[in-house]
């Protein structure tokens, strides 16, 4: 029997590489199991762009030649070598098109994302651009003219957006990885949907140069994985200042060390201002979390969620509407009808917030950064819910706007605060549907979030994705 059946193998980058390295496997070899795969899939929404199956290959090959079977040279200089990714369609990949999922807005960049140009040169290999919501404007994944990304676990719920595409994509594994990007919970959602990870990095980070705005002041490039070590890994090569970029910063060392956690104060939302919009079993499987997190020796005390929550409310409540209208407004007064109606309405209402508006909003915001900081001053990490509940699809199109304000109610102070997180997965409910669970710390605690997750993730016993891959062995 193949130690890695092509059909059903995992595509972590710990089964990978080591088999790689063994000589049992090839890119080659990888790269048309999951041309397969995406081809057994069908109409599953998930792509709006893919490279030809040629190029894929070619690619593949040209790393099976760089490094004949067991060739450990190739494998060291090249720390992505042989993993297929896919990036989201609002990020410029050089000779294809990006649309943010709005094909009237197309256009076909001359350059490379800095970003997805750094992947590629540690060995990855690129196989498309997934579906999101239009302009990234979402949480649902259903505000797309490409169709809904099809939910692996149950076609009648949403995905979760804005990077639904990049979540199913990796859920599902037709890949590695995949980069999402991130201004309200776009790179945590799907995560907490598809049973992965979700690693929200601190803005700035990683250049977002290359990248179609939505807030250009929040906007992070994220990652999508099967676990945390994966996607700091796929993080840490990403990162770095970019001259070109000037809401970039520099990353200090220490920022991606993965150190094991030991009794890290954990803070969650006080039990009165936990909401899960109705849904019992989701409260019961964030309480099973908790427990979690104090057996693997984490102290876990109640906090005031109330600043956090004051300035989630800010981001589609406030001025940074205006933001949206700043990205993409020229280009919707001109063409209103080639926007999806609801993102139309949601980005025309910026129109309303005055200059006046936006300085109180910002010094509220201040203020609401002041009273968070004394909140870390009393934990390492934020546990909360990634999300409260799930919805079907007929029910965001029943009520487009309610549900995915719901779905935002534990991600949208993030961006807002300059906080890291990462969404990993925590139980499965009695639907089959996956509930996850977000650690949230002042930004440059990648490492630490991870290394939280990862334990974390572990201890729960769930197979990776919608698979029934086991996680790999811990490093």
């Amino acid at each position: 029997m193949s130690p890695w059946p092509p059909e059903t193998g995992s595509l972590d980058f710990t089964t990978l590489r080591a088999l790689y390295q063994s000589g049992s496997l090839t890119p080659g070899e990888v790269l048309r199991a999951v041309l397969g795969r995406i081809a057994r899939q069908g109409e599953d929404k998930v792509w709006i762009c893919r490279l030809p199956e040629a190029e894929v290959l070619g690619r593949a090959d040209a790393l099976d030649a760089l490094a004949p079977r067991g060739g450990r040279r190739a494998l060291s200089e090249l720390p992505l070598f042989g993993l297929p990714f896919a990036v989201k369609d609002n990020i410029d990949v050089a000779g294809l098109p990006t649309t943010a999922g709005c094909p009237a807005y197309a256009y076909t960049p001359e350059r490379t994302a800095p970003a997805v140009e750094r992947l590629l040169a540690a060995g990855a290999v690129l196989v498309g651009k997934t579906n999101l919501d239009q302009f990234a404007t979402g949480l649902v994944g259903v505000r797309s003219p490409y169709g809904v990304a099809r939910n692996p676990f149950d076609p009648r719920y949403v995905p979760g957006g804005s990077s639904s595409g990049s979540g199913v994509a990796v859920s599902a594994g037709l890949v590695s990885f995949a980069l999402g990007t991130d201004t309200a919970g776009s790179g945590r959602v799907p995560a907490g949907f598809m049973n992965i990870v979700g690693l929200k990095p601190t803005r700035g980070l990683v250049s977002t140069r290359g990248v179609v705005p939505a807030c250009r002041s929040l906007d992070c490039v994220s990652v999508f994985a099967l676990t945390a070590p994966d996607a700091l890994r796929a993080l840490e090569l990403m990162a770095g200042e970019d001259p070109e970029d000037p809401y970039s910063r520099p990353v200090p060392s220490g920022t991606f060390a993965m150190t094991p956690p030991r009794g890290l104060r954990v803070g969650v939302p006080g039990r009165g201002q936990r909401e899960f919009f109705g849904d019992r079993e989701a409260e019961r499987l964030f309480g099973e979390g908790i427990e979690r997190l104090e057996r693997l020796g984490h102290p876990v005390r109640e906090v005031d969620f109330l600043p956090f929550r004051e300035a989630a409310g800010l981001l589609y409540g406030g001025p940074w509407m205006a933001e949206r209208l700043a990205a993409v407004g020229e280009f919707m007064d001109k063409n209103p009808e080639a926007l999806h109606p609801v993102t139309r309405r949601l980005i025309e209402g910026g129109r309303r917030y005055s200059a006046v508006d936006a300085f109180r909003a910002m010094y509220r915001l201040e203020g609401l950064r002041k009273a968070a900081a004394a909140l870390w001053r009393e934990m390492d990490a934020l546990a909360v819910p990634t999300t409260g509940t799930a919805y079907t699809v007929a029910e965001v199109e029943k009520d487009p706007i309610g549900p995915n304000n719901n779905l935002g109610h534990y991600t949208n102070f993030v961006n807002l605060l300059d906080l890291s997180a990462v969404a990993v997965p925590n139980r499965m409910d009695s639907r089959g549907l996956p509930a996850g669970i977000t650690f949230v710390a002042p930004a440059l605690r990648e490492g630490l979030l991870c290394a939280l997750g990862d334990t974390f993730h572990r201890a729960g016993g769930l197979p990776l994705g919608a698979s029934a891959n086991a996680l790999p062995d811990a490093r």
